[in-house]
C-alpha cells in the first residue's frame, strides 16, 4: 500500500510535513516524498488530508461479555475504526468481571479477530468489591495492560496503597474512578442550580475532589503511575497540577463531553447528557481546557459507554449514566479545542496517540519507518453532522451537531479498517 500526498502529523516528534508512506507486511516500510508506485500496489491519494498515528482510547466500555445488547467487541471495534481509533483499552466492569485469567483470555482471543487492536484492563479487586486484590502479576502475564475498577471507586485507602505498590512493581498504570458515594444522592447530574431545577440533589464536585486529593497523595507516596479517569472538576485539575509539580506520576484523562458541555446540557438533552462523573459548570469546563493546554491533563479518552434506547428513555434518576463517544471524539477535539485556539492540532493528537501509547507501553502512536502501520487519514477542515453510528448504541447528545474534522480512512496493521467512501 502507498499513501501519497498526505500531510504527516507526528506528535512524537512534533513534526508536520508532506510526504508519502509505503506500507509492507503491516509495517511502515518507507517515508519519503514522491515515492513511485510499483505494479499491483494499492495507492491511496491523501491530498488535502492529515495523516496521523492511529488514535488510541484508553477508556472504553464494549460491554462484552454480559451486556452485548448495548455493544459487542465487533460493533465497538467498528465504532472505533470509524472514529479513527486503531487501539482501545476496554474496562473491566463486564459480567463476569475481568478478574480472572479465563475471562481475560476469552476476551483477548475474540478481540484478535477484529480489525483494530483491542486491549483489556483487568480489575484491581475481585468482583469490583474493593476488598480482595486480584492476582495482578498473573493477569499482566496473561495480557492485561493495566488495572482499574472503573465505575466503582476504591474506598479503602490502605487497600489502594497496596494495589499501587503492586502496579509499580509490575510497571503498569492503575486507573481510578474518583467519586465518593458518601457525598452523592443522585449520580450522573452535577449538584447545583440545574439539579435543583430538576428537583434532585445530584453529585457534588467534592465527591470527586476528595478522592483525587487522597489518591494523588498515595501516588506520590508509592511512586506508581496513577490515572485520574474522566476528570470533571476544576479543583481536581488544580490538585493534579500541584501533585505533578511535587513529583507524583499522575496522569489525567479528559473526555470530549467534559471539555465541550456543562451541566446545563442536561436541561436540553436529558438523560443523553447524564454520565459519571457528571458534566459540571462552565468554570470547571474552562479549567479542564486550561489543564489540557498546559499539560496537566495528558490524555483525551472517551469513556465510550453505550446503553440501549430503552434504558436512556427512562426518567433522569432511573436512566443509567454514560454516553457513546468513539465516533465523535476527534471532531469534538478539533471543534472545541483546536478551532477556538486552546490547543494546536499537534497538541490534540499528542493526547490521543503518543501519550497514551507511552503510558500503556503500546507499540503505537508514532509515524516512523519500521513502526506498525496504524494510521488515520482525516480532513481537519471538513464540516459534517453525526447522524448514524457504527456502534450498537447511539446514546449521545452530539447527534445533529455541526462538527469539524472528519475521518476519511483508518488503517490498522496495514489493513483498511474504515473507509468513508465505502458503504458499511
Amino acid at each position: 500500500m502507498l499513501i501519497k500526498n498526505g500531510i504527516i502529523a507526528d506528535p512524537a516528534t512534533h513534526r508536520s510535513y508532506k510526504s508519502d508512506i509505503r506500507i509492507e507486511d503491516g509495517m511502515i516500510q518507507l517515508i519519503s516524498p514522491d515515492i513511485p508506485a510499483v505494479p499491483s500496489e494499492k495507492v491511496i491519494d491523501a491530498q488535502g488530508l492529515t495523516v496521523s498515528p492511529g488514535l488510541i482510547d484508553t477508556h472504553v466500555h464494549f460491554r462484552d461479555p454480559g451486556f452485548t445488547y448495548k455493544e459487542t467487541l465487533h460493533t465497538g471495534s467498528l465504532a472505533a475504526a470509524k472514529g479513527g481509533f486503531t487501539s482501545v483499552i476496554c474496562m473491566a466492569n463486564t459480567s463476569p468481571v475481568v478478574d480472572s485469567i479465563p475471562v481475560l483470555e476469552n476476551i483477548l482471543k475474540r478481540a484478535a479477530d477484529e480489525k483494530i487492536h483491542i486491549y483489556q484492563a483487568a480489575s484491581v479487586s475481585r468482583s469490583l468489591k474493593g476488598e480482595e486484590m486480584t492476582d495482578m502479576e498473573s493477569l499482566k502475564a496473561a495480557g492485561a495492560c493495566g488495572f482499574t475498577d472503573d465505575g466503582i471507586p476504591l474506598r479503602d485507602a490502605a487497600f489502594l496503597r497496596q494495589a499501587m505498590k503492586a502496579a509499580k512493581e509490575l510497571n503498569v498504570p492503575l486507573s481510578l474512578h474518583e467519586e465518593d458515594p458518601a457525598f452523592i444522592k443522585n449520580n450522573g447530574i452535577n449538584h447545583g442550580p440545574v439539579s435543583e431545577e430538576l428537583g434532585i440533589y445530584g453529585s457534588p464536585s467534592i465527591a470527586e475532589e476528595s478522592l483525587v486529593a487522597r489518591d494523588c497523595m498515595l501516588a506520590l507516596d508509592t511512586g506508581a503511575h496513577v490515572v485520574i479517569q474522566h476528570i470533571s472538576s476544576g479543583r481536581s485539575v488544580q490538585l493534579v497540577r500541584m501533585f505533578k509539580s511535587l513529583g507524583a506520576k499522575i496522569h489525567a484523562e479528559a473526555t470530549p463531553h467534559h471539555f465541550t458541555l456543562t451541566d446545563k446540557a442536561v436541561l436540553k438533552y436529558g438523560t443523553l447528557a447524564k454520565m459519571n462523573p457528571p458534566l459540571r459548570t462552565e468554570k470547571d469546563r474552562l479549567e479542564i481546557i486550561r489543564g489540557l493546554a498546559d499539560g496537566t491533563i495528558d490524555i483525551i479518552a472517551t469513556d465510550h459507554a453505550p446503553h440501549s434506547k430503552e434504558e436512556k428513555d427512562r426518567s433522569i434518576t432511573a436512566s443509567p449514566s454514560g454516553i457513546t463517544g468513539l465516533e465523535t471524539s476527534l471532531a469534538l477535539g478539533i471543534t472545541s479545542l483546536v478551532r477556538p485556539g486552546h490547543l494546536s492540532l499537534m497538541q490534540l493528537l499528542e493526547k490521543m496517540t503518543v501519550n497514551p501509547a507511552s503510558l500503556y507501553h503500546l507499540p503505537a502512536g508514532r509515524i516512523t519507518e519500521g513502526a506498525p502501520a496504524d494510521l488515520v487519514l482525516f480532513d481537519p477542515e471538513e464540516k459534517w453532522t453525526p447522524q448514524t453510528y457504527a456502534s450498537l448504541s447511539s446514546n449521545t447528545p452530539f447527534t445533529g451537531w455541526e462538527l469539524y474534522g472528519r475521518v476519511q480512512m483508518t488503517i490498522c496493521q496495514g489493513v483498511v479498517a474504515y473507509n468513508l467512501s465505502l458503504p458499511r
